[in-house]
């Protein structure tokens, strides 16, 4: 286990795991390395059953992605082949409703995230990895893409425009986030 340390503008101590199960600590400007040494050494529960969780989810995440299979060229041919003809014709649904059209549209198997849209080029992609969601929760993140060709950030105007587009989203975005997590 590693612990990294930095010191930034905070008032107190701060501690988190990140994935692969190193304790990040986040201190105060100036304070001593015995008292960041003292809370690590009285938080040593709490550091153990946090590196527990944080394993356990990596490993269901890890059982989650490896119900579809993409290490081999014909089987990412095969799964892209399948999410272009579930994603297309949502695409054509929407971008029509909408008024917007992507320039491009790819697939790739990406884990970190459903789908990303490229503003200044117009373009979107989709992870092949959207083949392990129910339909409708497909349905969000194609929407989800296609709302950032007309609101790039997150803000409310952006939540208005899926409230309009897919009112559902967000119970679409609780189940997707309940299965990969």
């Amino acid at each position: 286990m590693a612990i990294q340390l930095t010191y930034r503008r905070t008032r107190r101590l701060s501690m988190r795991i990140v994935r692969n199960g190193d304790v990040h600590v986040s201190a105060p400007f100036g304070m001593s390395r015995r008292e960041i040494e003292a809370f690590i050494n009285e938080h040593q529960e709490w550091i153990v059953e946090a590196r527990k969780k944080t394993a356990e989810r990596q490993n269901q995440r890890a059982a989650f992605f490896s119900q579809l299979p993409l290490t081999t060229k014909a089987q990412k041919a095969e799964a892209t082949e399948r999410i272009g003809a579930l994603v297309e014709p949502m695409i054509e649904r929407y971008a029509k409703v909408m008024g917007v059209s992507p320039t491009a549209v790819r697939y790739k198997p990406m884990i970190s995230r459903w789908g990303m849209c490229n503003v200044k080029e117009r373009s979107i992609c989709y992870s092949t990895y959207l083949l392990l969601l129910p339909d409708w929760c497909v349905e969000h993140v194609v929407v989800h893409e296609l709302c950032h060709l007309l609101e790039p950030s997150h803000n409310a105007r952006f939540h208005a425009l899926m409230d309009k587009y897919y009112p559902q989203w967000k119970e679409a975005r609780r189940e997707t986030r309940k299965m990969s997590k």
